[in-house]
C-alpha cells in the first residue's frame, strides 16, 4: 500500500473522530497497488449505524484529511445500513485494504 504508517493512522483516527469508533475504513483503488504511481486516496467508510447527512460527513472527512495529510485528492464513499449497495461498493470492499 502506498500510504505511510502515519498516514494510515491519521486516516483511521479521523474516520473514528467523525463516524465513531465502530466505523471501518478501507483504502481501495490505485493506492493499494504498490507498482502504481500517483493517484488519489480512495476511501470507503463503513458504519454499522445510519449516518445522518452522509454527503456532508464525507466532505468533512476530506477537508480534515487534506489539512492533516496535505492538500491531495481524496475520494470518500460512505456505506451504512441505509445505503443501497452498488457494484462499486462491492468492488471497493473486495479489492480494498482495511485500515
Amino acid at each position: 500500500m502506498r500510504l505511510s504508517q502515519l498516514d494510515q493512522e491519521t486516516i483511521h483516527a479521523t474516520v473514528a473522530e467523525l463516524f465513531g469508533a465502530d466505523a471501518v475504513v478501507h483504502v481501495f483503488g490505485s493506492r493499494v497497488n504498490d507498482s502504481a504511481r500517483g493517484g488519489d486516496i480512495d476511501l470507503l467508510v463503513q458504519s454499522p449505524e445510519p449516518v445522518p447527512d452522509r454527503r456532508r460527513k464525507a466532505l468533512q472527512l476530506v477537508a480534515r484529511l487534506q489539512l492533516r495529510l496535505g492538500d491531495q485528492p481524496i475520494d470518500v464513499l460512505v456505506l451504512d445500513p441505509e445505503t443501497a449497495r452498488t457494484p462499486f461498493h462491492e468492488e471497493a470492499l473486495r479489492s480494498g485494504v482495511r485500515l
